[in-house]
């Protein structure tokens, strides 16, 4: 008798990579249900969608003002087909519990899971660095037993990190020294990269002004959570890379709201004049997806501050505006 294949929802996007990194295609694994925001790989368009957010996109600076709206409220951002999940009948649900505003709410999945007969394992990731991501492919490979696969997922990316840190290692030792970088996580108001972003940008030769590695220059933490930082601050912090990757916009919205938003304001002119890089990066796809592809987002990085464009993996979604 063939043994029956386990069924997996995926409540963030970043578990839907890595349960498709893990499983590679075996039928013992059937991803059944998304979030919205599941979209990568693209195998994964064509299943129930499970969540829709609250709020509706017009510019970043309106966006900030419902998300503040609804967390004044004690409401959440997102909803939840319960229904539907149900009717699934997942084996495991893959979700987080590290940013309140990033997806549903873990308390909401837990009390739905209860519920359900049998009742579905929960594995909740809560990443604070790119080691902790690395560690949560472990989680899912041992929820979906396939430890030994999990394995190998994880020592080809772990690879590949220490040849990007080795190359900007080398960069450095050969006189390149740190670039101070603002990384602009959301431009209207300001929410500088946190978590695993700044230990990224460390392991690049870099440094986040602002908000940095919990543990500085040893760089073996993540940063605290992204938070709301005054025009002024970044302008006293004299950024010499300018990285505008909002969390959620692809790269056409990305442009956009540079276009529309920063360039108009009285504050960015003063801090672009003096900085010698700036791009724009896809921020719905890369850095902001505690995933597998904060490796790619790793080695763009590197190729991008040490100059070294042939690290860089190709079709990584950017675009260079100054450099």
């Amino acid at each position: 008798m063939a043994l029956q294949s386990k069924r997996v929802i995926s409540l963030l996007p970043s578990a839907a990579e890595i349960v498709a990194l893990v499983a590679g295609g075996d039928r013992a694994v059937q991803l059944v249900g998304r979030s919205h925001e599941d979209d990568y790989p693209a195998s994964v368009i064509k299943l129930p969608i499970l969540t829709a957010p609250k709020t509706k996109f017009t510019t970043t600076a309106d966006v900030d003002v419902q998300v503040s709206q609804f967390l004044a409220q004690g409401n959440s951002l997102y909803t939840l087909d319960i229904e539907k999940l149900k009717s699934l009948n997942p084996d495991i649900i893959v979700t987080q519990d590290l940013c309140h505003v990033c997806s549903v709410d873990l308390n909401m999945v837990q009390q739905v899971a209860k519920e359900m007969n049998p009742a579905p394992t929960i594995v909740a990731l809560n990443p604070m660095s790119l080691d902790d991501v690395i560690k949560s492919i472990d989680d899912v490979g041992s929820a979906l037993e396939m430890v030994k696969e999990s394995n190998l997922a994880k020592s080809k990316l772990l690879s590949r990190i220490k040849y990007a840190r080795h190359i900007a290692s080398q960069s450095h030792t050969a006189g390149r020294k740190r670039a101070r970088v603002a990384f602009f996580e959301w431009p209207s108001p300001i929410y500088l990269g946190g978590h695993w972003t700044p230990q990224i940008i460390r392991w690049s030769n870099g440094v986040q002004v602002v908000n940095d590695c919990k543990d500085g220059e040893t760089a073996e933490m993540g940063a605290p959570p992204s938070f709301r930082v005054p025009p002024q601050e970044v302008i006293d912090a004299h950024p010499e890379i300018l990285i505008v990757c909002p969390c959620g916009l692809n790269l056409d919205a990305t442009r956009k709201e540079y276009e529309e938003t920063l360039l108009l304001s009285e504050w960015w002119p003063k801090i672009a004049e003096n900085a010698t890089k700036i791009a724009l990066v896809d921020g719905n796809q890369m850095f902001n997806r505690p995933g597998p592809r904060l490796v790619d987002a790793l080695e763009w990085l590197v190729g991008y501050i040490n100059d070294i464009p042939e690290i860089i993996p190709k079709d990584f979604p950017w675009q260079d505006l100054k450099s």
